[in-house]
């Protein structure tokens, strides 16, 4: 499929089927990740692959809202990174972030993302902190998303070509 084809069909899906991925696709997530573009070529990104159904409940809860549905996907990637190596990690974690869905809209999964970074899972808890102490991460480990994947429950009609905005366009200056 063409990127503009992948582009124009895909849509957010928070309802999956309890299909299990096939391992070759899981493999071409992970090669998806591993080719991301980083600044200065850093590579700061590291990706946990979770499908776990009790771990996938806990991650479902990191925040208030926005993340419920990752309880009944068949598998969710953490996109996190070490601050350390990079001023622009959260940037390259959000490349990687969404050349995985557009990776995954290629071999027929659905995808949402679900943003961690400076989101609160309580009153005292950053959502980032309740992941990390969840997966165990190292302290110089920082969440930015969490990619919900699986084969779609659901069915959504692109957005039509006459609703795109092009007023958010502008040519040599704003």
């Amino acid at each position: 499929m063409e990127m503009i084809e992948l582009l124009r069909s895909r849509r957010s899906v928070r309802k999956f089927t309890t299909e299990a991925i096939e391992q070759e696709k899981m493999d071409l997530l992970k090669e998806a990740l591993l080719r991301a573009p980083t600044s200065r070529n850093f590579k700061p990104c590291e990706f946990v692959f979770v499908d776990d159904s009790e771990l996938l409940r806990q991650l479902a809860q990191c925040k208030p809202h926005g993340a419920a549905f990752l309880e009944y996907a068949p598998l969710a990637i953490v996109v996190c990174a070490d601050g350390d190596k990079s001023d622009v990690w959260i940037e390259d974690c959000s490349i990687a972030s969404i050349l995985l869905q557009m990776a995954a809209q290629s071999i027929g999964l659905g995808s949402c993302w679900v943003q961690v970074r400076n989101r609160m899972f309580d009153d005292k808890t950053t959502s980032d902190e309740d992941v990390s102490n969840l997966l165990k991460m190292p302290d110089n480990i920082r969440v930015e998303s969490i990619i919900a994947l699986g084969y779609p429950a659901e069915e959504k009609e692109p957005i039509p070509f006459e609703d795109l905005d092009y007023r958010k366009i502008r040519i040599n200056s704003f």
